[in-house]
């Protein structure tokens, strides 16, 4: 009987030993989201002390809409929605509302979502009535069969979702048509110049589960339907609770060609390398080396974040709360 009770007790630490293990894995104490708003020639002598201010506010507002799903114990899937939905509402940002126009005059919008947890996605491309594509990447993830819908495909599969429809004319600002009409007169050399005003967010919930969520309007005077890396899994966007929950903003063609969002995964996977050199070695690296511009958001399990970019600015942000600091930062320049 002792030697049975023996038995048992040693049974029951370890089972305490293995859940205890598991709840650290698990469970957080706290919780992160990073966002960023585009890169390239961004520096403070072409960023007025008026826009970095509205800038600034907008960045903060998308933080403190995804802190508000994080602190109440929400998904990180939740959280990037709800970051991602602010800032394309702002016009300061090529996504959604000011996204920039296609050789057409007209603003086509792609979008991508990413669970960490279960590697599944949703992605829309080309859309030009849904207020907010990033809630049709999530509607396509979460109710569908399919990873990515384009076209006027993903606009009926909007609809039938009761996403909120909007008239094309809604995305168009001022400043845009502007933009637009002066691009029309330049020559196609120039206009690769612009800066990539993608928006972008990594989270990281109480759970231990990260996403990751990335909007855009594409690159300005598109033709041909043409579409970016932005809402292409792994290209773009890609998150994996093994590795990292990574969001691009850059000359898309070269993420897609690079397999840009995956490959900092990948380098963390099979180097077993930290997020910070992965991504640095990426970015400023493989990427740079073959004349690819741009940057990422990276964030891992353990809320370690990076926001390696290889152009003179990128608009970042971050939120991180370790259970009893929060520690907030807004930053545009190197």
């Amino acid at each position: 009987m002792k030697r049975f009770a023996l038995v048992l007790m040693v049974i029951s630490i370890t089972f305490l030993n293995v859940f205890a293990q598991q709840s650290t894995i698990t469970k957080n104490k706290g919780y992160v989201i990073v966002l960023h708003g585009g890169a390239g020639d961004i520096s403070a002598q072409n960023t007025p002390p008026e826009k970095q201010a509205a800038l600034k506010s907008a960045l903060t507002e998308a933080l403190t809409a995804g802190k508000k799903v994080l602190s109440n114990g929400g998904t990180s899937l939740d959280a990037v929605v709800a970051a991602i939905k602010v800032l394309e509402d702002s016009p300061l940002f090529n996504a959604g509302k000011g996204a920039v126009l296609t050789a057409e005059g007209k603003a086509e919008m792609d979008a991508a979502i990413m669970d960490g947890k279960t590697l599944k996605a949703g992605a829309v491309a080309g859309i030009t009535i849904v207020k907010n594509p990033i809630t049709a990447a999530r509607a396509v993830m979460d109710h569908s069969e399919h990873v990515m819908l384009a076209g006027k495909g993903a606009e009926q599969f909007a609809r039938e979702q009761k996403l909120e429809i909007v008239d094309p004319a809604y995305f168009i600002t001022p400043e845009r048509w502007k933009s637009f009409q002066k691009m029309k007169e330049q020559d196609s050399l120039k206009r690769v110049k612009e800066k990539f005003g993608t928006v972008g967010a990594v989270a990281l919930d109480l759970d231990g589960n990260l996403a990751a969520a990335t909007s855009t309007g594409g690159m300005m005077m598109k033709k041909f339907g043409r579409i970016g890396d932005s809402p292409i899994i792994g290209a773009g966007t890609y998150a994996n609770n093994d590795a990292c929950a990574v969001s691009c903003t850059g000359h898309g063609e070269f993420f897609i060609r690079y397999v840009v969002a995956y490959d900092i995964a990948a380098q963390m996977l099979y180097k077993d390398w930290s997020v910070d050199k992965a991504s640095d070695f990426v970015i400023n690296h493989k990427l740079k080396d073959v004349g690819g511009e741009g940057g990422a958001i990276c964030l891992d399990r353990k809320g370690n974040i990076a926001t390696p970019f290889n152009t003179p600015g990128m608009y970042r942000a971050w939120l991180k709360f370790d259970g009893k600091n929060e520690e907030i930062n807004v930053a545009f320049f190197k």
